[in-house]
């Protein structure tokens, strides 16, 4: 959240590429695979070649444009750095020890949670209609230009969001057997004092990472502010 507030803050071509160049260094070093960091890439590049033509065509400017695309990549790769390097379970308990109650913490996790599911059933829909409609899903999906396949994204929506629907209720319902939000504080199976991967106390590392955080934060503010004056 607080990388992702510096990203819509910063408005300097420079200070956004170096910053989306930060963003694939932590990646790189937190070893993400490069194809987990961009299952979409496809979409992705067609959403920064728009990006680009609209900026330019309503007289923006390339360099503002190149600047919005770097927000763009800057976000898709922020994304994983969470959801890859960190356990739901431990972030839910986690949110909680800052003092954020815990029906906010489960709503964190749980829409981090649902993105992959998302994305699977997305998939298996896709195939589904190449096997019904051969000469129009596997033509359109994979042998027509662009243009071909965004018409036949609206027939993907209408099952998505039915899928979407019924796992809310499913998950509404098993919350509601379970008594969810009856009270303000809750147990957690995690306690303090576990072992180190699920002790949920501020270590030195951690007090440390935050620290440069925080002066990452300032030097970015700093060069965005110099730079763009």
């Amino acid at each position: 959240m607080f990388f992702t507030v510096l990203v819509f803050i910063v408005d300097s071509l420079p200070v956004a590429a170096a910053q989306m160049l930060f963003f694939f260094v932590l990646c790189f070093s937190a070893r993400i695979p490069f194809r987990r960091l961009f299952p979409h890439g496809k979409f992705l590049v067609f959403l920064v070649v728009l990006v680009i033509a609209l900026q330019v065509l309503f007289g923006a400017g390339i360099l503002f444009a190149l600047m919005i695309c770097c927000r763009i990549i800057a976000l898709t790769v922020l994304l994983p750095i969470l959801t890859i390097t960190t356990e739901p379970r431990l972030l839910a308990c986690g949110i909680t020890r800052m003092g954020f109650p815990y029906k906010a913490a489960f709503i964190i996790t749980s829409t981090l949670n649902l993105i992959p599911s998302f994305e699977e059933e997305s998939r298996l829909i896709m195939e589904a209609r190449k096997l019904r409609v051969p000469w129009r899903g596997v033509k359109c999906f994979k042998e027509r230009n662009l243009f071909a396949r965004l018409k036949e994204y609206p027939a993907l929506a209408l099952p998505l969001m039915i899928k979407a629907m019924r796992k809310a209720m499913m998950m509404g319902l098993a919350m509601d057997t379970r008594a969810f939000g009856a009270y303000k504080t809750r147990t957690w199976l995690l306690s303090v004092g576990q072992n180190d991967r699920q002790n949920i106390r501020l270590s030195v590392i951690d007090c440390a990472v935050g620290a440069a955080g925080i002066c990452y934060a300032v030097l970015v503010l700093t060069a965005n502010y110099y730079i763009g004056n």
